[in-house]
């Protein structure tokens, strides 16, 4: 039979993940002859063989891909070329102009797992073991084309045995840049201690001894401690300042799936256990056991922790020596990005960690630990980090020129948009420190750098106090747009999922500035992006204190009660002072933002006055609901400016009665708020005809009441949309100043 030739080209992930020596490897096996080739950020292959024999090689294409990659076939035609004696992996076309895909960090694959854990490979028990399939991307790549020279490992001059890995096409580490050995490759050091043995025996009794050590990761440091040790869990907290935060727990791979360790002590479902063994790897927010033998200072006060597994072959090691989960905390001071540098860490972290686990393998920019969390039928992003990005989401509205958008105050995270394109930065940290500006200018310049595009104009939130806002004006001199805070939340939502029709978009989340001057975070839009109309709200109130209501729960009760003409009764003493400047309306900005009544029921329904961290009060309210209950029906009138407002004033009474169980009065509230959503959505609908419906900003990480609204608004006939690539909250913030300025390019 004669031979048929084939151009094919392929599409998805396909750079950056081991494709082309994949797509080489896969030849040889078919006895296939020709070659394949990047070629503007797609793989083309010329490939020749019989009939029969291409198609076992264009469906191995895609059912054997690396499981990095998400290749699919996007052309296809019959050619007359003569076939080639054998299979080339083909050099790319200088004169190309790139689309650069810039890939994520990656987990331990099983083959290296394998050989990590065999004593007669020669990696055995290296802590840096990677090949084309695992290891760092992100964090060590310094400039493109994605070759060693252009990495932090250009430090480690390769041996002859990793040389010849490298250079044999056959060979799974071929071209793996990060590749390394004990020979050649980087090593440990535990407080002075150098040897890859020595630092790990070192940091393990240490661990079994009940300190707290500072290990430097992937993308920064993590703080470890025994996790079934209250002592040490409470030694971390005093030392981090850092009281009531729940602490992430890694757990050691066991079992066929590696999650029989971590199931002796919480209750993943389905969707959760295939996310926690995804390549993205990340933290997992799972429901504990009530027999855990975590310590109960791990979580306190929610039923659920944050779970992860080992995904280096450094974590891997010090999981399986000490043999039982231990808390992985990001190594940082509470809010700011995670720590990179080794003299810096061991600076910042002095009073912290009682020891140090270094490495001598540069990380070039932090990435924290992705956090993910099942809401509905799918786990959804709260925070993206290692593994999940730089994210990369089309636009559907050309952007006019190269845009940097800079996001919000809280959730710090930077978007570059160019064309249809837009690559969303990993998670930096909240932007009120210095430290977490001087990571936004890094990444600001990085991702310029790496994917060759250079931003003429940023946008930013059109808060004036924020510090991105600042630096976007600083920055852009008259070239820098502003986004309203909400419809930032909105856009993002409706792009990300990719409507094509006007939708409702409900935008709940804490504060931010509103076009009429106050504080939303209650709000319902009716549009697309480029024409949102504001056209249902709730009821406003005062906040005593501003910006202070935030960490202290008792300021927005306080504020209910007053409004209502009713006493308040709790708080700290200085009430009284509260009131007067309320009365006077000094420092009481109007707000009606669905968090603060968060915070307020919180504050009726569990007595917390003060918080510690960001959504403690609503978390610990969401922890206490177990079963449905019935809602509070709350009136829906039209304002003079013909704006829907929810009044929350009837839902006060049974947050008040300390007769109630605190759990009643906790579902009542969760139930009435989502009664409420759908009352305006039935409303709006009735108005618009419109029925596709987005939930979005930092309350609707809120399971239970994410849930509820869901599954009502489906029963209503409604079509409900929750983010699925982006976080929620305010990470998603700058791909929303994208989406909007975008359509307001295109003049919609």
């Amino acid at each position: 039979m004669e031979d048929v030739a084939v151009s094919m080209t392929l599409a998805g992930h396909v750079q950056g993940v081991g494709f082309r020596p994949f797509v080489y490897r896969l030849a040889h096996q078919h006895g296939v002859c020709g070659d394949v080739r990047n070629r503007m950020g797609e793989v083309e292959i010329l490939a020749c063989a019989s009939a029969a024999a291409l198609i076992d090689f264009e469906r191995d294409l895609i059912d054997r891909a690396p499981p990095l990659s998400s290749p699919r076939i996007v052309r296809r035609q019959l050619v007359t070329a003569k076939a080639p004696p054998g299979f080339e992996i083909a050099p790319s076309d200088a004169s190309d102009s790139p689309d650069i895909f810039v890939p994520a960090d990656f987990f331990l694959c099983e083959d290296c797992r394998r050989e990590l854990g065999d004593p007669g490979d020669r990696r055995y028990r290296y802590p840096f073991i990677n090949c084309t399939q695992c290891g760092p991307r992100y964090t060590l790549i310094e400039s493109l084309p994605y070759d060693r020279p252009n990495t932090s490992m250009a430090a480690f001059p390769l041996c002859a045995a990793c040389d010849a890995e490298y250079r044999n096409p056959l060979d799974r580490r071929f071209h793996a840049e990060p590749v390394a050995c004990a020979e050649c490759g980087p090593t440990l050091e535990f407080d002075g201690v150098v040897g890859n043995e020595a630092a790990l025996r070192g940091a393990v009794a240490a661990l079994n001894d009940g300190r707290i050590v500072a290990v430097k990761g992937i993308g920064g440091y993590h703080l470890l401690c025994d996790a079934a040790n209250e002592a040490a869990v409470a030694r971390l907290r005093a030392r981090k300042r850092r009281p009531h935060k729940p602490l992430a727990v890694m757990f050691p791979l066991a079992g066929g799936d590696g999650l029989a360790t971590l199931q002796r002590h919480a209750n993943p479902d389905d969707a959760e256990a295939r996310a926690l063994v995804s390549p993205v790897r990340p933290i997992v927010l799972v429901r504990a056991r009530p027999d855990s033998g975590l310590a109960a200072n791990v979580a306190p006060g929610l039923d659920t922790i944050g779970a992860f597994l080992p995904y280096s072959p450094l974590h891997q090691l010090l999981l399986d020596d000490f043999g039982a989960p231990l808390v992985a905390t990001s190594g940082n001071i509470s809010g700011e990005p995670v720590l990179t540098d080794a003299q810096e860490a061991q600076d910042r972290l002095a009073d912290v960690a009682d020891a140090f686990l270094h490495h001598d393998r540069r990380i070039v920019r932090p990435a924290d630990d992705s956090v993910y969390r099942r809401v509905g039928a799918s786990v959804r992003p709260m925070r993206l980090g290692r593994g999940a990005a730089p994210l990369e989401i089309d636009l559907d509205d050309e952007l006019a020129c190269p845009t940097l958008a800079v996001g919000a105050h809280m959730k710090g995270a930077i978007a570059l948009g160019w064309g249809n394109r837009a690559v969303v930065s990993p998670h930096i940290g909240e932007m009120d420190n210095p430290r977490s500006l001087r990571v936004l200018e890094q990444l600001a310049a990085d991702l310029q750098a790496l994917y060759g595009v250079i931003a003429t104009r940023t946008v930013c939130d059109a808060h004036p106090g924020y510090t991105t806002h600042r630096w976007a004006q600083q920055q852009s001199a008259g070239n820098a747009h502003t986004v309203w805070h909400h419809e930032a939340h909105a856009s993002a939502l409706v792009a990300e999922r990719g409507l094509d029709n006007d939708a409702i978009v409900f935008t709940w989340d804490g504060v931010g500035l509103g076009a009429d001057g106050t504080l939303w975070g209650g709000e319902a839009f009716v549009g697309r992006p480029g024409r949102w109309r504001r056209m249902a709200s709730l009821r406003p109130f005062r906040l005593p204190g501003g910006d202070r209501a935030g960490r202290e729960p008792w300021r927005s009760a306080a504020a209910l009660c007053w409004e209502t003409g009713a006493d308040y009764a709790g708080g700290p003493a200085g009430t009284t002072l509260a009131r007067e400047a309320w009365r006077a309306q000094l420092n009481c900005p109007q707000t009606s933002a669905v968090g603060r009544l968060f915070d307020a029921a919180a504050a009726f329904v569990i007595g917390l006055d003060e918080t510690s961290y960001e959504a403690q009060g609503p978390m610990a309210l969401e922890a206490l609901c177990r079963a449905g209950a019935e809602a509070v029906r709350v009136p829906l009138v039209q304002d003079d400016d013909g704006t829907w407002r929810s009044d929350w004033a009837p839902l006060l009474p049974i947050l008040r009665d300390a007769s109630l169980p605190p759990r009643l009065r906790a579902e009542v509230f969760h139930a009435s708020l989502a009664a409420l959503l759908l009352a305006q959505a039935e409303q709006l609908r009735a108005l618009t005809g419109i029925g596709d419906v987005g939930l979005c900003g930092g309350v609707f990480q809120n399971r239970v009441l994410a849930e509820l609204a869901v599954g009502q608004l489906a029963a209503a006939g409604f079509h409900a949309h929750l983010p699925r690539r982006l976080p929620a909250n305010d990470a998603a913030i700058a791909f929303g100043q994208l989406a909007e300025l975008g359509a307001r390019d295109r003049g919609t």
